[in-house]
């Protein structure tokens, strides 16, 4: 019985088996399974492909993205690049990366894309963040860097985030889980009253549908998306890998 599944912690918000268990019903594949793996470390995974020789492949999140490239056997081009992998094969035990988010997320922002979005603020610096950086810069969109600490070479503390930051950057994408189901109180800590019409909001979280970041954002008129047309193309590019 080929299975599928997706490893992280944790995954009670995860769409994909719904998402999957709709497809393997639409394309008659009623032996075909995916599962969740809530596993609690990434260490983890190479036991649970070793005991498991009908899983075919997998996805990954958070916060496993940057994690699991050590363990595979091999990766493509792009997740040597990105240091990143969200999607893995396994052909006889052996792992195969892919990001499959990179095109989602390109897919999906590239729309709405306007003339003033040539600077790009990225909130996070996890997996995610890595796909969204290959992105803007296959697009020539010159991007900053927001974390926690902000220590790093191109990348600021939240709290360094002034009104001209802002008004600088006038793409804004958020990569972290702040906002996220069940925690949709929460929200990345900007100045939001200096977001204008002129701005775009991208959010890689697509449950709530609108974030707390959206809304300030769309209550000042501008233009905001969540990952929920990212998350489809990313999951259809998962399933073209491994059924090839």
């Amino acid at each position: 019985m080929p299975r599928y599944g997706i490893i992280g912690f944790p995954l009670t918000h995860s769409f994909s088996p719904a998402f999957f268990a709709e497809k393997f019903r639409q394309q008659g594949l009623a032996d075909y399974s995916y599962q969740t793996y809530p596993i609690n470390s990434v260490g983890e995974l190479l036991e649970l492909v070793n005991n498991d020789p009908d899983l075919m492949g997998l996805n990954v999140t958070i916060p496993y993205k940057k994690e699991v490239v050590q363990l595979l056997g091999s990766c493509h081009q792009v997740v040597s690049k990105v240091g990143s992998c969200n999607c893995i094969r396994i052909d006889n035990g052996v792992m195969t990366g892919y990001n499959t988010d990179v095109i989602g997320f390109e897919k999906s922002l590239v729309p709405q894309l306007a003339s003033q979005h040539t600077k790009a603020l990225i909130l996070g610096t996890g997996g995610s963040a890595a796909a969204v950086r290959y992105v803007l810069d296959k697009l020539d969109i010159v991007y900053l860097s927001a974390s926690r600490n902000g220590i790093k070479n191109h990348t600021i503390a939240y709290d360094a985030i002034t009104p001209d930051v802002m008004s600088a950057h006038k793409l804004i994408v958020n990569t972290t889980p702040l906002g996220m189901y069940p925690n949709a109180g929460d929200c990345p800590a900007l100045p939001y009253g200096c977001i204008t019409s002129q701005h775009y909001l991208f959010d890689l979280i697509y449950n709530p549908g609108e974030t707390l970041f959206l809304q300030q954002g769309r209550e000042r008129g501008a233009t905001v998306k969540n990952g929920e047309e990212m998350l489809l193309i990313q999951a259809e590019e998962s399933w073209k890998i491994w059924r090839t």
